[in-house]
């Protein structure tokens, strides 16, 4: 039986991808996950107790464990999903980015490399190390074009920076020591299951309540956005025909600005909760001061994955934003659950944090 070890699994994406998995086949998964602030097993749902699914808490910088899940479980691959990544939360905290996404990542991949370096043929030639990361370390584009895999890394945020990092030390080990790496690119994701602190579901859950929908500066940078399940789709199959050693851009081709955004939230939320005493909701928006360093543009050039290995995103937005908020809105419980730790939906990125009842948190 095939076998994965998934990092980051309890997370939003890499939970998505967990759950793909699991109901697509017979693989087994060994879902590793430090359970910080993000990760979440409720999110996991009935994946919890399928005897194919194997749940461990820890660190992905915990190469002792690592190493030992490798030699217990003997997976056919890796998909590295773990990571911090918020951008707010990065202008508050960079440490805890550098730590988990740079020498995470590092210390993993050595762990990996031992493992793989001890295979013989020809499971070590079918090995494959597949790491997830995202749009933002390429910077900030004008009002044209679109990222594409050639495009020259510029991060501008404490995140992307530690990004950056990551995928360079993935590439490193595929040029120094072989190791048959795989690297995913991708827009911004959203979908069931994400933490609250991110534009989409914050947005959708301050519109159902009536509180602000802050927007930062004057709502008018662009996006990429991906259905999460698009997302995983595509992990999956760059995983099974991907080339060692290639990177391969992942986007939903549904550039919106955050104006355009909210907007799409509010007529849902409208929509499917009529009757509000605050409706139209999109009388909620107010604009707040920008955030440090805030990109302004990014889009993604998908040509690659879908000439040479088939993929396409299968949601457009309308279909996707639909889907999004019809599940927060009749999963409450799973919301009050994740929402019940210090996290209270305040605003984040400044030195400062700004209660949500003096300007609410930002997009």
């Amino acid at each position: 039986m095939h076998t994965l070890l998934v990092t980051g699994g309890a997370g939003f994406i890499g939970g998505c991808f967990v759950r793909q998995t699991m109901a697509a086949g017979d693989t087994r998964v060994v879902n590793l996950d430090k359970l910080t602030y993000a990760g979440n097993l409720d999110s996991l749902g009935d994946t919890l107790d399928n005897p194919r699914h194997t749940f461990v808490q820890g660190d992905i910088a915990d190469r002792t464990l690592v190493a030992a899940l490798l030699d217990e479980h003997r997976p056919q691959a890796i998909v590295h999903f773990a990571a911090e990544s918020h951008v707010d939360r990065s202008i508050d905290a960079p440490g805890e980015f550098v730590r988990t996404n740079v020498l995470g990542t590092f210390e993993l991949l050595e762990a990996v490399r031992g493992y793989w370096s001890r295979l013989h043929e020809p499971a070590k030639e079918k090995f494959r190390f597949l790491h997830i990361s995202t749009d933002e370390v390429f910077g900030s584009l004008g009002d044209r074009g679109a990222f594409c895999e050639s495009t020259p890394y510029a991060p501008n945020s404490p995140y992307s920076a530690t990004k950056a990092a990551a995928d360079h030390l993935v590439r490193a080990y595929f040029h120094t020591y072989h190791l048959p790496v795989l690297t995913i690119n991708c827009s911004n994701n959203y979908g069931p299951c994400q933490f609250p602190e991110k534009l989409i579901p914050l947005m959708i859950l301050n519109a159902l309540e009536g509180k602000p929908l802050p927007v930062y500066g004057d709502g008018l940078n662009v996006r990429d956005w991906l259905f999460v399940e698009d997302h995983c789709h595509a992990a999956a199959t760059v995983l099974a025909k991907g080339v060692p050693g290639e990177t391969y851009n992942v986007g939903g081709e549904c550039e919106r600005t955050n104006l355009q955004v909210v907007g799409a939230i509010c007529a849902q939320v409208d929509k499917l909760r009529p009757g509000l005493p605050h409706s139209p909701c999109d009388g909620l928006l107010k604009f707040v001061a920008d955030r440090p360093g805030h990109d302004r543009r990014y889009a993604m050039d998908i040509t690659k994955i879908r000439r040479e290995l088939g993929w396409r995103p299968r949601e457009s937005f309308e279909t996707g934003i639909a889907k999004t908020v019809a599940w927060y809105l009749n999963n409450a419980r799973w919301v009050e659950r994740i929402s019940s730790g210090v996290y209270q939906r305040e605003r984040l990125g400044l030195t400062q944090p700004v209660s949500l009842a003096q300007t609410g948190a930002a997009a």
